[in-house]
């Protein structure tokens, strides 16, 4: 199951794509990570969803990689007598905590501290923005605010708040349920929502005890003005473009995508593009043109993975969505121009003895022909450095943890492989060497490139590299 390309494919597991057989249609069609949405799937289903892409990943002998995305705090207005309130710009409307039911002048915001932390001036955008208020008089305990744009408004909309920062955390009660289950089950990465600043990450880590990835979903302003901070304590970052969209200007959303992006592989992190990159695949067989432009813009960019949601999760097309996903991949990534503006973007090397390492790896690599780069990894670390340099040969990861060669399928041209241990560091190349030959990266006579930690199973010790020659008649390297 060696894929053609390089960037990796998430896909979300829903109605659509729930079955067994479907799970196996997607993984064959392209897809490498699967999706939980927590939002919408309560234990049971999840650990039968887990379950059932086990089945798969041994059934097909590739490790696959599962992300349970948490929920999230969820904030929402009350309830309206009448239903939806028609709403005119200029017009003023009040949100405060008396419980009883809405009209057009007032509504219930169950949410005291939105009520404490809103200021005048402050934007308040409801139903995804799609109804726009601002604030002009806050007490603590109430929101005068003034319509801007927007027609109506109803039961239990969403609210946004670009430019306040909510003294809440990440996590809610149901996420830490959520978060508890998903590691019991197994999962390999987490994605917390709503990240505002460091401290949201906090409690997930202590929780997680280094269980799972921890992926931080980059989708409010406050996050993007500090993203050092964030990315220095996550594993992972996902663009996510959709929240992110209404809590800034649309427009200014193309530019922080390729910020993140950047970012994020100079630190070495991965970074998922997500949200409607081909969202008129849940309706139809094929996407738009638009669509299609914007999945090769973060192929090109050099994301480590790009994400289906709905398309995979409850569209009608959700193996398609996959396979069309992985065919625009593969036909960017042979452009002539790709190479190029992969190398431009490319960060200078951390100075450590594990970075200079995964540098020289690739350029010996590229400068000599390798057939692969083979990273032997307990802990992934050496895998994620490679993936890093963003070589123009192929990365294999071999690792005796099975849970190491799961995470690292989300990385960027990183083929996992689990195996057995390595007794030395010549058990370590032959092994290499043998399986760059199963695995369809090299033939006899070739030569590849393998970087490992000695001493072996040293956590982030990335210290050794060489060259040898594929003999399988000799059963290893040279």
């Amino acid at each position: 199951m060696r894929r053609s390309r390089k960037v990796k494919i998430l896909a979300t597991l829903g109605p659509a794509s729930s079955d067994e057989a479907v799970i196996r249609r997607l993984f064959e069609a392209g897809a490498d990570v699967f999706r939980i949405n927590m939002s919408h799937t309560n234990h049971d289903l999840m650990r039968t969803l887990i379950e059932r892409i086990r089945t798969v990943e041994k059934d097909l002998g590739r490790a696959i990689g599962i992300l349970a995305d948490l929920q999230g705090p969820k904030l929402r207005v009350g309830a309206f007598a009448d239903g939806a309130q028609e709403m005119v710009a200029g017009q003023e409307f009040t949100f405060d905590s008396n419980p009883a039911p809405g009209d057009s002048t007032r509504v219930q915001l169950p949410h005291p501290e939105i009520l404490k932390s809103v200021e005048p001036g402050h934007r308040l955008l409801i139903d995804d923005g799609r109804l726009q208020m601002e604030a002009i008089a806050c007490d603590g305990k109430s929101i005068r605010a003034k319509v801007i744009s927007g027609t109506k408004i109803s039961d239990r909309k969403g609210i946004s708040l670009p430019d306040t920062d909510l003294p809440v955390g990440a996590l809610t009660d149901k996420d830490r349920k959520d978060l508890d289950a998903a590691l019991a089950a197994d999962v390999d990465w987490i994605a917390l929502s709503f990240v505002q600043r460091p401290d949201d990450l906090a409690e997930v880590r202590k929780i997680a005890r280094g269980r799972a990835g921890i992926m931080s979903k980059i989708e409010k302003p406050q996050a993007v003005h500090r993203l050092d901070e964030i990315i220095e304590l996550s594993d992972a970052l996902m663009v996510a473009r959709g929240d992110l969209g209404v809590e800034m200007p649309l427009e200014a959303v193309p530019g922080i995508q390729k910020q993140i992006t950047r970012a994020a592989r100079k630190a070495g992190k991965p970074v998922v593009i997500a949200t409607q990159m081909l969202e008129s695949m849940i309706s139809a067989p094929v996407p738009t043109r638009a669509e299609v432009s914007d999945v090769s813009i973060a192929v090109f960019e050099g994301a480590d993975a790009v994400m289906l949601s709905a398309e995979s999760a409850a569209g009608s097309y959700p193996v398609e969505a996959v396979a069309m996903m992985d065919r625009i991949a593969r036909q960017v990534e042979r452009d002539p121009n790709y190479p190029s503006i992969i190398n431009a973007q490319r960060s200078e090397p951390e100075p450590t003895g594990a970075d200079a390492i995964s540098l020289a790896a690739r350029q010996i690599a590229e400068t000599l022909k390798l057939a692969a780069i083979i990273c032997y990894t307990g802990s992934g670390t050496t895998g994620i450095r490679a993936a890093r340099e963003r070589p123009q040969v192929p990365i294999i990861a071999l690792s005796p943890v099975v849970a190491t060669a799961r995470r690292l399928s989300l990385l960027w041209g990183t083929h996992c492989v689990v195996t057995d241990d390595a007794t030395d560091l010549d058990d370590v190349v032959n092994r290499a060497c043998r399986i760059a030959v199963e695995e369809g990266f090299a033939q006899d006579g070739e030569r590849v490139i393998v970087t490992a930690g000695v001493p072996l199973r040293t956590p982030g010790a990335t210290n050794m590299l060489r060259i040898a020659y594929v003999d399988t008649k000799g059963q290893g390297g040279i």
